[in-house]
């Protein structure tokens, strides 16, 4: 039976683990291995790490680095940065990795979800769309980014995710570029969009600032993964650095759910 996730997503930038906002300044918050052992002790659900060096640097996967990440890491792992072929995918496959992230390679030839999930599985391919929200003239609309939003793409996010779902992807993660690291709430909007049209398993990423906020998405959406980065890497107003993740009973309040 499927429930709930709570992910906490990590950035990875010159080897260390840092956290942005709005897809930008990058702050160092640690050494990912170090906080890979203390989710482990948290008994997280799983964990994503993604390279945002790679992809924008022309760069393949770090695969020393994903290598010691997979040893140490006790939950199920995605990871996501530089990713353009299924070699690649074979590979962090083989180090650990249950699941890959891609999103650039994606949007350029989606026929790629299709020949790595041939290759791994559905359950292993995991595509990320980095959305933004652009003012058109009287109206809004949700626009697809990458390369850390520094390219925007003209086809639209919702025809994207129903072509990469008939592509063989098995979850989407939609990552929200404007509330990145804001801590003010996931944009409630765009989930409800995104859940109403998509059939595997979604994700939602970017805004999180309370565990009333993951709350507030499941409430509203139901069986998600509810993924943040700064809401499990800071603490308090002044933000300073302290990994986190609730415990079995705030799970439970969470998830309006006595049976978990």
């Amino acid at each position: 039976m499927l429930r709930p996730r709570i992910i906490p997503c990590l950035l990875i930038h010159n080897g260390g683990l840092v956290k942005t906002t709005r897809f930008s300044d990058p702050k160092y918050v640690g050494d990912p291995i170090n906080a890979v052992r203390i989710f482990n002790e948290k008994e997280t659900d799983e964990l994503m790490v993604l390279d945002i060096d790679a992809t924008v640097k022309g760069k393949q996967p770090n695969f020393n680095l994903i290598s010691k990440l997979a040893s140490e890491c006790q939950m199920p792992l995605c990871y996501g940065g530089g990713i353009t072929n299924v070699d690649q995918v074979q590979k962090l496959i083989n180090t650990g990795v249950e699941k890959v992230a891609i999103s650039s390679a994606a949007i350029a030839s989606p026929t790629l979800v299709a020949e790595i999930a041939n290759s791994v599985g559905s359950q292993s391919v995991t595509v990320v769309l980095d959305v933004r929200k652009r003012q058109r003239f009287m109206s809004s609309k949700y626009e697809v980014c990458t390369h850390n939003s520094q390219q925007s793409h003209k086809a639209d996010v919702f025809s994207l995710i129903d072509e990469f779902q008939k592509q063989g992807a098995g979850e989407i993660v939609v990552n929200s570029v404007d509330r990145d690291g804001m801590m003010q709430g996931y944009d409630l909007e765009l989930a409800a969009k995104v859940k109403s049209i998509v059939k595997i398993p979604v994700t939602f990423l970017g805004g999180a600032g309370s565990l009333g906020d993951l709350s507030a998405l499941v409430s509203l959406v139901g069986i998600v993964g509810a993924a943040a980065g700064s809401l499990f890497v800071f603490k308090g107003k002044y933000k300073a650095v302290l990994i986190t993740y609730p415990d079995r009973y705030s799970k439970k309040i969470i998830f309006n759910d006595l049976s978990l």
